[in-house]
């Protein structure tokens, strides 16, 4: 049994915390922190059998007891978070990004080097039953050599700007998953992109020196050609779609939908929206990612999602921020660390 200590119980830790006491028999959540523990909070937990809650989160690192953490805390206590968790020897498994800044995640990488633990990237869209699929496919070689990818990545409605503040901006937040994509779906690193921007949607998103709307064009190593659109603000829901394009043949996935029913009457064909968001899009996907890196420290096996795919989407974001900001096409190998 994998004891387990989650350090940030907001949105995305409670589904962690859930679907490990739910769906993972060989881990045990034995603890939680968050530095705005409330009664509310432990109420929660007591009901799930966790009856150790903390504000400070060294107490999970000093436990003895806990195998492996979850970093779900905010972006900026990543990467710190992570260097102490690995000098208490504990696995870990971390959100993205790591750090907004590239030599904070090498630091991450050198403190790994001295120990055997395991790190896994919290990358979730991997492990979605249709990327998956997709990776699948083309790596069998079904649409023989890959020539052409897009992404549609488009949010139902943009974030608060107090978020979108702290948040590292659209390439280091939103599209950061996306060049993950790239790189998983053709099996390639990105060589070098060229990237158009705006904003679009909120003039606020503007002011705060952040654009809502992207068009981000890539070419990839192996030579496959690639393209992700952005938005902050689909109306019609959350837009999760991509195409592969090749020698033999094309790959393409549709958006999930609570039903595939469609009305077809007079006035025309009605279908549903697709599900609103990526809690709801997603959850399957963040069951499998736990269960993986749990299998990982069970049976010894590498993540299925390292420490350097978290380096290389940021440099990749990095690199999209550079040429938005210049007005021309970056080198990934320009982004010097």
């Amino acid at each position: 049994m994998v004891k387990i200590g989650i350090i940030g119980i907001g949105r995305i830790g409670k589904i962690h915390t859930e679907n490990i006491c739910y769906n993972i028999p060989k881990a045990e959540v034995t603890a939680i922190a968050d530095i705005n523990m409330t009664d509310k909070v432990i109420k929660w937990a007591d009901g799930l059998g966790i009856n150790r809650c903390y504000k400070d989160y060294r107490k999970i690192l000093g436990d003895k007891d806990i195998d492996a953490v979850l970093i779900c805390s905010s972006t900026n206590t990543h990467a710190p978070i992570s260097l102490e968790a690995i000098k208490a020897s504990k696995h870990v498994f971390c959100e993205k990004p790591i750090d907004l800044e590239v030599h904070k995640i090498m630091e991450v990488i050198n403190a790994l080097e001295e120990k055997n633990l395991k790190y896994q990237v919290g990358f979730n869209r991997r492990f979605d039953h249709n990327f998956k699929a997709v990776r699948e496919a083309v790596s069998n070689g079904k649409i023989g050599d890959p020539h052409i990818l897009k992404i549609t990545s488009r949010d139902p409605a943009p974030p608060s700007i107090d978020y979108v503040k702290v948040s590292g901006g659209l390439f280091l937040d939103m599209t950061i998953h996306d060049f993950d994509m790239a790189r998983y779906l053709v099996n390639s690193d990105v060589e070098e992109l060229y990237v158009q921007g705006d904003v679009l949607i909120d003039e606020e998103i503007g002011k705060a020196g952040d654009v809502d709307t992207a068009l981000i064009s890539m070419k990839m190593e192996n030579g496959t050609l690639a393209v992700i659109d952005n938005s902050r603000k689909a109306v019609y829901g959350y837009d999760q779609r991509a195409e592969v394009f090749g020698s033999s043949g094309m790959l393409t996935t549709s958006n999930d939908k609570q039903s595939t029913a469609m009305l077809s009457n007079e006035q025309g064909v009605l279908s549903e929206k697709p599900l609103y968001f990526f809690l709801e899009r997603y959850m399957d996907s963040f069951r499998e990612e736990m269960s993986c890196f749990i299998n990982a420290i069970v049976n010894d096996e590498p993540v299925p999602v390292g420490v350097y795919d978290g380096l290389k989407s940021v440099i990749i974001g990095m690199a999209a921020k550079k040429s938005l900001e210049e007005g021309r096409p970056v080198k990934i190998s320009e982004i010097k660390f």
